[in-house]
């Protein structure tokens, strides 16, 4: 009974327990890359599909009779003894290869003993293991000469293919290489391994597992040369692989990925012919990903360009997964939530004009402004002044919850913490969460009709490079952000002008459409462009890992021209996303400001918009205004007969909106003033400080002869050719006509600037000249 105890344990578990190298395949299963294992073996993971080819290979040449006898074969014992008796040392073991799994596992030194014991255990092991499994156990831990163990890992470095692409004469040579791989391994001892080989073949042609011209033919094969390199395909993925194995404490070391290596390929030679010309401006660093939307799955990771003999370019630094500034790639989040939320439908006016709220100075690119423009027009410019109009308005608290539901983990400080530069890249994002949500998006706009107008929760993910079941929810009626406002989100985002196309990609019926946006970040630190279409999202970064920024790095220079080479390279669909006309309503909208029509407005439209639009604002900028019987004069019942006065509507902005606004917009008509003999105190305000804003702090740069320099402030008054009169701290500094801009020079310290018109309206501001000794 212990003796049959001791027999049914003999088997070490697991049988085999060194570790493997990591492997990454593509979605078919070809090999993107492989590490060497922790113990400097080329030892791939247990595969337990074996080739035909070598199955009948080594079975022929290591043990005919394995498909039958029970772990060890008598009759090969038997002759292995009498030809070692007749040479007088031991030149045959007669091994079978079940025992030879055994030692392989065991490390067993060749004794008798261990002889015995390895048919003991041999035995045990075809109890409770088919054959099949036996061979697969053999395949994959043999040894192949130096430290390539298993065949697998073997046909990769000796002839750059899969074990299911070799020939006859190179899987024959696959087959003698474990039976003395210290003695016989590629590079050296060719002819004993050609000998053996052609061995090999002849046997298998008198068996008839082959023809004769299939052995001449394969006696003709070059014998395999030194190793070569693996592919590296995807090297970054390889090593998040590995990074996110050992911290999930997973068991396999052999992922099949979402991948596709021919895509992977092209999208890293694209890559690789934009980095020799970016390098010239110092810009050493660029990363792309590509990924479907349907299931999240990456298609193309290429974390950087790959130099691994280049220390200087860090190119072994994974950007897709990196925390970097995201520039203006956010806005399109806070485009949809306030949309969806009715803070705004898809054209209202927003301002743009000098902005400074609790100390921070938001500028747009061009360092100009518009004093209005659509929000749409605002996204597809990506103008910075609205865009932190909007967060002032929406609340950057919610946007920042906003972020955290669509998936974007990297927000790891509290909201205060970033404030209004939430919106301009003041936070850290990575590219892969970055198109992740931009997928989300696109999902849960293609899942709209499917779900018949419900929305799943599961929709909004982070992205996978391998595929992952899915879990099915049960639609809901409301979701984070509604169909309709992302479908408005994307089409402001189809409307950006490509770069070097002028809008002429639109005349060819073959080009894709996309939706996209471009970020840089401060500093030209970062360059970033993110597309969008039906069924893919690409990402593109382009930087240096060092932080260095660099002139011209832009997300539209730099990363742009990349987004839609990469684009040229994915199947092209003229289908768009459908318009989700369960989530849209049909109302009445000002055609100047783009709000819901107000009592006064002049031009309503019909558009559709996203269902909150029914909360949204009603237009503020429309008015009753009464004119004499000239229509050049405001007038009052004060001042005019009640029948005399015309009753018009206007489109009337506030002072430092209109100052902008109509030097950008012709059709603007600037309200009428008011009549001399007509009494205005009951009008609202005309006049507007636009620089300094009020509580603003302003550092005025000390002149190369030791002299404080000038701050130039600016004001607008809706009544051209008004005078103002400026005063600072109750001193008169001076007076403007028409163009409102004064030079003053104060000291450091706090100040008040008061502004006087001819009317005696009177307008004043507090700000702060800083101490540069302080």
């Amino acid at each position: 009974m212990i003796a049959l105890l001791a027999f049914w344990l003999c088997l070490p578990r697991p049988l085999f327990k060194r570790p493997t190298s990591y492997v990454i395949d593509d979605d078919r299963g070809l090999l993107l890359g492989a590490a060497i294992a922790a113990d400097g073996q080329w030892r791939f993971p247990y595969d337990d599909s074996v080739p035909d080819k070598f199955r009948q290979c080594i079975i022929t040449f290591e043990d005919k009779r394995f498909t039958y006898h029970p772990g060890v074969d008598p009759l090969a014992f038997g002759r292995a003894i009498r030809q070692n008796l007749k040479a007088g040392h031991v030149s045959s073991g007669g091994s079978t290869l079940t025992m030879q799994v055994i030692r392989l596992a065991t490390h067993h030194n060749r004794t008798i003993w261990n002889k015995l014991l390895e048919m003991i255990m041999a035995l045990r092991l075809e109890l409770t293991y088919s054959k099949k499994e036996i061979l697969a156990l053999y395949t994959s831990n043999a040894p192949f000469g130096g430290n390539v163990i298993g065949l697998n890992a073997a046909s990769w470095r000796y002839f750059g293919r899969s074990p299911a692409q070799l020939s006859w004469g190179e899987m024959a040579a696959m087959a003698v290489l474990p039976n003395s791989p210290a003695l016989v391994h590629p590079g050296k001892n060719r002819t004993t391994l050609l000998k053996k080989r052609n061995q090999l073949l002849d046997k298998l042609y008198e068996q008839k597992v082959i023809d004769q011209s299939t052995a001449q033919l394969a006696k003709l094969e070059p014998m395999p040369d030194k190793p070569l390199p693996l592919p590296q395909i995807a090297p970054h993925l390889l090593e998040r692989f590995k990074a996110e194995h050992r911290g999930n404490g997973q068991t396999g070391t052999r992922v099949r990925t979402t991948l596709k290596a021919e895509l992977q390929q092209q999208v890293s030679d694209i890559l690789e012919r934009h980095h020799r010309v970016l390098r010239a401006n110092q810009i050493n660093n660029i990363a792309a990903v590509v990924l479907n939307v349907e299931t999240g799955a990456a298609l193309a990771y290429t974390g950087n360009v790959y130099h691994p003999d280049e220390a200087q370019l860090e190119s072994h630094v994974d950007v897709i997964n990196a925390p970097r500034s995201p520039g203006s790639t956010l806005k399109p989040l806070l485009y949809a939530a306030m949309l969806h939320d009715g803070f705004i439908l898809p054209n209202t006016l927003v301002p743009d004009i000098p902005t400074q709220i609790a100390g921070y100075h938001p500028e747009n690119y061009d360092l100009g402004y518009d004093g209005a423009v659509p929000a749409s027009k605002a996204l597809a410019r990506s103008l910075n002044v609205p865009a932190v109009k909007m967060l002032q308005k929406y609340k950057y608290e919610r946007f920042y919850d906003v972020l955290k539901k669509t998936g974007i983990s990297t927000l790891n400080q509290p909201a205060d913490h970033y404030g209004l530069s939430l919106i301009l890249g003041g936070s850290e994002n990575t590219l892969w969460e970055l198109t992740g949500a931009y997928a989300s998006m696109a999902r849960v706009l293609n899942h709209y009709n499917r779900h018949k107008g419900g929305y799943d929760a599961a929709d909004y993910h982070s992205p996978v490079y391998q595929l992952l079941k899915t879990k099915n929810h049960q639609p809901e009626k409301n979701g984070l952000l509604d169909a309709g406002s992302i479908y408005y989100t994307l089409q402001a985002m189809e409307e950006v002008m490509r770069p070097g196309e002028e809008m002429l990609w639109q005349q060819f019926g073959s080009t894709q459409r996309v939706a996209w946006k471009t970020g840089t970040s401060f500093g030209f630190r970062d360059g970033w462009a993110i597309g969008i279409t039906p069924k893919y999202v690409v990402g593109v970064w382009v930087g240096n890992t060092t932080g260095e920024g660099r002139p011209n790095l832009t997300g539209i220079n730099t990363a742009a021209p990349v987004l839609f080479e990469i684009f040229r390279l994915l199947p092209v669909s003229r289908e768009w996303f459908a318009e989700p006309e369960g989530a849209l309503v049909k109302i009445k909208v000002c055609r100047e400001s783009g709000n819901r029509v107000g009592e006064y407005c002049e031009h309503p439209d019909d558009a559709w918009v996203p269902a909150a639009g029914l909360k949204s604002p009603v237009c503020p900028y429309h008015q009753l205004v009464h004119l004499d019987a000239t229509g050049s004069w405001q007038v009052t019942a004060d001042c005019e007969s009640p029948d005399r006065i015309l009753n018009r509507k206007w489109f009337v902005l506030p002072p430092s909106i209109e100052y902008y606004y109509k030097t950008k917009n012709y059709q603007y008509h600037t309200l009428p003033p008011f009549r001399n003999d007509c009494a205005v105190a009951d009008k609202a305000q005309p006049m507007e400080v636009i620089y300094p804003r009020n509580d603003a702090k302003v550092y005025i740069p000390i002149e190369a002869d030791g002299t404080r320099g000038k701050m130039i402030c600016n004001a607008a008054h809706s009544q051209p050719g008004t005078k103002i009169f400026w005063h600072l701290d109750d001193h008169y500094a001076g007076e403007t006509h028409d163009f409102h801009q004064m030079a003053i020079s104060p000291p450091a310290g706090n100040h008040v600037l008061t502004l006087v018109d001819a009317t005696g309206n009177t307008v004043s501001v507090r700000f702060r000249v800083l101490d540069k000794e302080k």
